[in-house]
């Protein structure tokens, strides 16, 4: 989470500068391109290297073979996914009815197959158990990808010159991923094993098409936008939904650490434990989610303002709407699918029909009521997944009512945040007419100290946490 948080901070850095030094249908074009490169990157490999997560704590005397084909699939895969756009380059022009998007096309490409090889680098490491060095890995990611088109954009100010530093930060990461496979599994290219490869692709194909139906959910209304409505409204609607980025990545770690616990909680049938671990992940997400959602809902038009400029103030009731996708965040649902790949079928079909509804819901939502509608069809359809999927597991894991309990403090966390933000409000009234960063502080401390004032008074925190926190303060504060 911490090393999430850290890339964040880095990555925001870019956008912030981007809309400053590009006018709005440049970086329509700019949004355009890397959304066509992180829907390749993430639908195309079928997250076929997420089953090192399964396969390696379980197939100790095979890792090897396991990270070798999960190499080998990734480069087969990048390679016809880099030879599309090198053949047939029209396909940019295709996807976003823009003629003027061919000349990336050759480009594209080459990031695409750099990136989908490169992408286990965040994966096998945590799937290996070594933690600290896959935070170490991920900050250096974002760090330097980062630097990297920062660099791109200063000096040469243009969108092929922040693809050619994709490009760069490609390489550097396929470099660094080849060294550490060397260097923990040897030369574990010199055997394959064909049936082992089988197994993995039993387990990852369903999964991996019932995550390309989930990217469907959450990239087609960029491409609906962009298609229909062209780069500069793309450019206000792509601002809109920018906060995502950060809560995304913490339930990714989240994720990553609960995965392989819940595998194991399942391979020994201790549903209790299972139940229990969720239950304390979502009360870890919701004492980040909550705050953050209740606090930019109050100050949305300075955030906007403050960091892309007032030139995207329009895009302010999307970034609202969009917020709504932090409070589903809480409920974790990868570490149970994962788990029970008994459920990958039914995981298919739940989102075969909702990518039926959030279509028909895009192509009514955009054509009358615009950006605003686009987002709109975008949360109902999040909402019903959510739903059944809560339901269905619930009863697979034999949920009671009694367990109802386990999520007071989730409720306590709710009323604190609303209670927050009723004061932040309150301060943001008075503060009108003042500068954007002057609201941001001054309704940002208030709210922080609201929240945890009425947390701490809530008896959320558990014994071991206030002692925790009671220690941080000891060290911080000079002894007496």
């Amino acid at each position: 989470m911490f090393a999430k948080t850290v890339g964040f901070i880095f990555n925001l850095a870019l956008p912030i500068l981007l809309v400053r030094r590009l006018d709005q249908a440049q970086f329509g074009v700019y949004k355009q391109l890397f959304l066509v490169i992180g829907t390749s990157v993430t639908v195309l490999p079928l997250g076929f290297a997420m089953n090192a997560y399964y396969f390696l704590p379980r197939e100790p005397q095979r890792q090897r073979e396991t990270v070798l084909n999960i190499l080998i699939y990734s480069m087969v895969i990048g390679s016809l996914a880099c030879a599309a756009f090198l053949l047939w380059p029209a396909l940019l022009a295709l996807i976003f009815d823009q003629p003027g998007l061919t000349g990336y096309a050759h480009l594209i490409g080459v990031v695409i197959l750099l990136w989908i090889v490169s992408q286990a680098l965040e994966i096998i490491p945590i799937a290996h158990g070594e933690m600290k060095l896959a935070s170490a890995m991920i900050m250096s990611v974002q760090i330097t990808r980062t630097a990297i088109y920062v660099l791109a954009v200063i000096v040469f100010g243009s969108v092929k010159a922040l693809i050619w530093a994709a490009v760069v930060q490609g390489v550097m990461q396929t470099g660094v991923l080849w060294w550490y496979l060397q260097s923990r599994f040897g030369a574990f290219w010199q055997r394959t094993d064909w049936s082992l490869m089988r197994s993995q692709l039993s387990y990852a194909v369903p999964l991996g098409l019932a995550g390309i139906l989930y990217t469907v959910q959450t990239d087609l209304h960029s491409y609906f936008v962009s298609n229909r409505l062209g780069a500069v409204a793309y450019a206000i609607y792509g601002v809109g939904i920018a906060q995502i980025p950060l809560m995304t990545m913490l339930q990714e770690a989240t994720n990553a650490v609960v995965i392989p616990r819940v595998s194991a909680l399942q391979h020994q049938n201790d549903t209790r434990e299972i139940i229990q671990l969720m239950a304390r992940a979502m009360r870890k997400l919701a004492a980040v989610y909550f705050p953050v959602y209740a606090l930019l809902v109050v100050v949305a038009h300075e955030f906007i303002a403050f960091l892309f400029t007032r030139r995207y103030l329009a895009s302010v009731p999307v970034f609202l709407i969009n917020l709504t996708l932090l409070l589903l965040g809480v409920m974790l649902q990868d570490p149970l699918f994962r788990a029970y790949v008994e459920q990958r079928f039914f995981l298919i079909r739940l989102r075969v029909a909702l990518c039926v509804l959030l279509t028909a819901g895009l192509w009514f939502g955009t054509t009358r009521f615009g950006l605003v509608g686009a987002i709109s069809a975008v949360v109902m359809t999040g909402v019903t997944e959510r739903i059944v999927m809560a339901v269905r597991f619930g009863r697979i894991l034999g949920v009671s009512r009694k367990d109802i309990g386990l999520l007071k403090d989730i409720g306590k966390l709710a009323l604190a945040a609303a209670a927050a933000a009723l004061v932040a409000a309150g301060v943001r009234i008075l503060l009108l007419g003042a500068k954007p960063l002057v609201i941001l502080m001054v309704c940002g401390v208030v709210f922080s100290l609201v929240y945890l004032c009425s947390v701490w008074l809530a008896g959320v925190p558990t014994p071991e946490e206030k002692y925790l926190v009671q220690r941080k303060i000891a060290v911080l504060l000079p002894r007496t």
